[in-house]
């Protein structure tokens, strides 16, 4: 990525204009779009002005990435046996340290997932295929495939398959759970 880039999505991020960044970093908005179009070169105190304006230091901007991982091939899911369900599988191992856990359940005909304890979150579903009950608290709500559910987990909750063929689902808890 090169630097006129860079400053563009971290103003993005930051949700300014590029008349706000100016105006923060003591330059013209003309400036600011020449440098993110590269257009123009930049000095080093322009940018440590830019950056400064957002709160950003130059060891940080020229940091390289994390080597944040962003791909999960198929074959890096972690099986996990779970009482009652046929398959369910972590679609991002390690996901415990991430925000969110995404998973892969599959339930047979009449499987339905244990009850689970209410806790502090949520919980987003999407239905690939089959028919499932969805049992919240002291309400049931009935999915089928295409649909998608999406709840706080303050209240006892359990999936079952009310249908005749497998159900599968993309269940996504935050914070992870699973």
């Amino acid at each position: 990525m090169n630097i006129g880039e860079k400053i563009h999505n971290l103003r993005s991020a930051s949700e300014l204009t590029q008349e706000e960044l100016a105006d923060r970093a003591g330059l013209t908005k003309g400036f600011i779009s020449q440098i993110e179009r590269d257009l123009t070169s930049i000095s080093l105190d322009s940018l440590e002005q830019i950056l400064t304006a957002m709160n950003i230091s130059l060891s940080s901007f020229f940091s390289e990435p994390s080597g944040e991982k962003v791909i999960y091939p198929q074959e890096s899911r972690r099986t996990i046996e779970k009482e009652g369900v046929q398959g369910f599988e972590l679609l991002v191992p390690g996901a415990t340290n991430r925000q969110m856990e995404p998973a892969l359940l599959i339930l047979a005909p009449g499987e339905s997932t244990e009850e689970s304890e209410p806790f502090t979150g949520e919980e987003f579903g999407y239905i690939l295929q089959g028919r499932v009950a969805l049992k919240l608290g002291k309400q049931t709500f009935k999915a089928k495939k295409g649909d998608s559910f999406y709840f706080t987990a303050d209240r006892q909750h359990w999936l079952q398959n009310v249908g005749s063929s497998d159900a599968v689902v993309l269940w996504v808890t935050c914070p992870p759970y699973f």
